[in-house]
C-alpha cells in the first residue's frame, strides 16, 4: 500500500515533541510524501503553543523541500455537548482541523453524553478529522459516530500511537477493529494517523497496520493512498 499523506503530527510548539518544523517537514519528504499536516494542540493541554501562534501561520510556506504542507491544530473536545477550546475566529485561520478527546481536559459523561458530543463535532463544518475515537479515553458508541461522519464527510481516523504498548490504552485495539469493521460495512473511508510527535514516527503505521489486515479493510477506502482523493473528500 502506498502511503502519499500524514497530517497528524506534532513539533515542539506543541510542548512534548521534539523536533521543529523543518525537521518534519524533511523526514516527511525523505519518506515521499507527497503532503504533510502539521497539527499542534490547542490550548486546553499543558505547554502547547499561545493563540498567537495559530495567527501567524501564514508566513510558513505551504510547499517545502518538495511536499504539500497543511498547518492546522488538534482542537480539544471539551465536554457531551460538544464544545472545542478553540473559538472559530482562529479556526478559520487554519488549513486543517482536527479534534479528539484529551483526558487532561475533557469533562467525562456517560457513554450516551459523549457519543452525542462527538457526533456534534462531527457535524461542525470547521472540523475535518476525528482523531483517535477508539483510544478509550471516553466510552463512546461507534455506529453513530460512523453514520455521522459518512453524512458530513469527516473523517475517523485510526491512530497508530495510540496503539503503541507503552501507552497502555488496554481497550484501543478492540475499539478501533470495530471502528474498521463498521466502517467497512457502511463504506465510510478512514484515516491513517501517526501522530507523530518526533520526526522519525511520521507516516509509521506499524502498529495499525495488523488491524487493517485482521479486518480485510478495503485498501480504496484508506485516504492515505492519494493526496488527491484526501483533498477532494474533505473540499480543501
Amino acid at each position: 500500500m502506498k502511503i502519499e499523506l500524514d497530517v497528524h503530527t506534532h513539533t515542539i510548539m506543541s510542548g512534548h515533541a521534539f523536533s521543529s518544523l523543518q525537521e518534519m517537514v524533511k523526514a516527511g519528504a525523505e519518506k515521499g510524501l507527497s503532503l504533510l499536516g502539521i497539527t499542534e494542540h490547542t490550548p486546553g493541554i499543558p505547554g502547547t503553543c499561545e493563540l498567537i501562534y495559530f495567527r501567524n501561520l501564514h508566513v510558513v510556506p505551504r510547499r517545502m523541500y518538495g511536499i504539500d504542507l497543511l498547518l492546522g491544530a488538534e482542537i480539544n473536545i471539551l465536554d457531551g455537548e460538544g464544545n472545542l477550546d478553540l473559538d472559530e475566529h482562529h479556526m478559520k485561520m487554519l488549513d486543517l482541523r482536527i479534534a479528539g478527546i484529551h483526558s487532561l481536559c475533557y469533562k467525562q459523561g456517560t457513554i450516551d453524553e459523549n457519543t452525542h458530543g462527538m457526533v456534534e463535532v462531527i457535524a461542525n463544518p470547521y472540523i475535518h478529522i476525528i482523531s483517535h475515537p477508539g483510544d478509550g479515553t471516553a466510552p463512546l458508541h461507534f455506529e453513530p459516530l460512523v453514520l455521522a461522519a459518512k453524512e458530513h464527510h469527516t473523517l475517523l481516523e485510526i491512530n497508530n500511537s495510540s496503539l503503541k504498548p507503552c501507552r497502555n490504552k488496554f481497550d484501543a485495539r478492540a475499539k478501533n477493529i470495530e471502528i474498521l469493521r463498521l466502517c467497512k460495512q457502511y463504506e465510510v473511508p478512514v484515516i491513517l494517523g501517526s501522530d507523530a510527535h518526533i520526526s522519525f514516527d511520521i507516516a509509521v503505521y506499524d502498529n495499525l497496520l495488523p488491524l487493517i489486515s485482521e479486518t480485510e479493510f478495503p485498501e480504496e477506502l484508506i485516504i492515505n493512498t492519494s493526496m488527491k482523493k484526501f483533498k477532494d473528500y474533505l473540499s480543501i
